[in-house]
């Protein structure tokens, strides 16, 4: 990725958390406005709906799950994916550099790339793996990466569902005192909160937390998966050795029309990456490698002296 593409990303990423902190900030006023924020702050109601929810989802699913919940969210919010023309970029060079250098030299890329589900593709093309093996392999990869992030937002859904009944809960047992405490000013003031504040827990937290979650997972998901089609197509081509140019075609009917402008094969940038002269290495007028075969020298022929003798020796 060039400097260009990493710094717009990063723009991106700081417009998000700007975007957020004000979204927070309009949210909190609500609760300024019209009073104190410590009359919305209450230990014993954010005590219940938290444990009563954290407790639910432990009875509901292994600890093992959990712990990959927590990966998942911080690999989500602090990892960036690549682009799909990042990865188009990178699979036609792989063509670019086979035709180059042979399918062995790609086991290189194989340890140097950063992504794993395309270091996996190509180590089974290296390992011999015909297209239809590669299509069956790879489709299977992507279908139980699909069912682990099901299975892992699944959990989210099941924490923002139970947290508004345990706010529920929390107000029931604030309802409790106040009953218990009829006739004593001092009990009702202080289970009044517990009543009122719990609801307001269990609901904040199951839609401006757990559901966001889930939906950003949801949202990464589908575009792992994309950037996993891309790379499952490629990898079939360059081991089909499909040319590069119909390669790129290809993958670039994957992406948005802005992503399509401009040619990801360059003279000049296959010579730099891969260390070739053009002349030397064949490369023709479409910047594409090609096999150069020498010519055999055409003999001379020697003069024929009596012209007509020969032909009567022919007729």
């Amino acid at each position: 990725m060039d400097n260009h593409k990493a710094r717009s990303l990063w723009a991106h990423g700081k417009k998000n958390i700007i975007g957020l902190m004000f979204c927070i900030a309009l949210f909190c006023m609500g609760f300024i406005i019209h009073g104190h924020i410590g009359l919305y702050l209450n230990l014993s109601g954010f005590i219940i709906v938290l444990g009563g929810t954290l407790g639910a989802t432990l009875l509901s699913y292994r600890m093992e799950r959990l712990t990959i919940l927590i990966k998942v969210l911080f690999t989500s919010y602090g990892k960036e994916l690549k682009t799909p023309d990042d990865i188009v970029e990178i699979l036609v060079d792989l063509s670019v550099k086979r035709r180059l250098k042979g399918i062995l030299s790609l086991q290189r890329d194989e340890e140097e790339t950063t992504i794993v589900f395309l270091r996996q593709a190509i180590g089974f093309m290296v390992d011999g793996y015909n297209q239809a093996q590669l299509r069956e392999v790879l489709n299977a990869e992507m279908y139980f990466f699909r069912m682990r992030r099901d299975e892992t937002g699944r959990v989210l859904k099941t924490m923002a569902d139970v947290a508004p009944a345990f706010g529920l809960v929390g107000s029931v047992v604030g309802l409790i005192g106040m009953l218990a405490g009829v006739g004593d000013s001092a009990v009702i003031m202080s289970t009044v909160p517990i009543a009122l504040t719990s609801t307001l827990y269990g609901i904040v937290l199951a839609n401006f937390i757990f559901l966001p979650f889930l939906a950003n997972i949801r949202e990464r998901t589908v575009q792992e998966l994309m950037l996993q089609k891309i790379i499952t197509e490629g990898v079939i081509a360059i081991a089909g050795d499909l040319h590069p140019r119909m390669l790129e075609r290809k993958l670039k009917s994957f992406l948005t029309p802005s992503a399509r402008k401009g040619e990801l094969i360059s003279l000049e940038k296959i010579r730099q990456k891969f260390e070739v002269q053009g002349e030397e290495e064949g490369f023709n007028g479409d910047d594409i490698p090609r096999t150069v075969k020498k010519r055999k020298p055409v003999e001379k022929l020697e003069p024929i002296e009596n012209r007509e003798a020969v032909e009567k020796q022919l007729v």
